[in-house]
């Protein structure tokens, strides 16, 4: 499972690095952007900036995605 966010839609409310630490974090611009390990994809972010979900992080991503009140996070198998 591969993750995005779209940083155009993105509240910058932080649930997703709540549910999720793993996959997501909020940077200093206070925008969520997804992370493999400790690589930030912020450069570029939206589409071209997706990352490998880590194994047993895949519900937690999903409820993130649930959750977002801006809807800007993208899921693909």
């Amino acid at each position: 499972m591969k993750v995005w966010i779209d940083q155009d839609l993105c509240t910058g409310d932080g649930l997703c690095e709540e549910i999720a630490p793993d996959v997501f974090v909020l940077l200093d611009d206070g925008l969520a952007y997804v992370k493999e390990g400790d690589h930030v994809f912020s450069d570029p972010g939206g589409a071209d900036g997706i990352a490998t979900v880590p194994d047993g992080q895949e519900e937690a991503t999903i409820e993130a995605a649930e959750e977002c009140p801006g809807e800007c996070i993208f899921i693909e198998p």
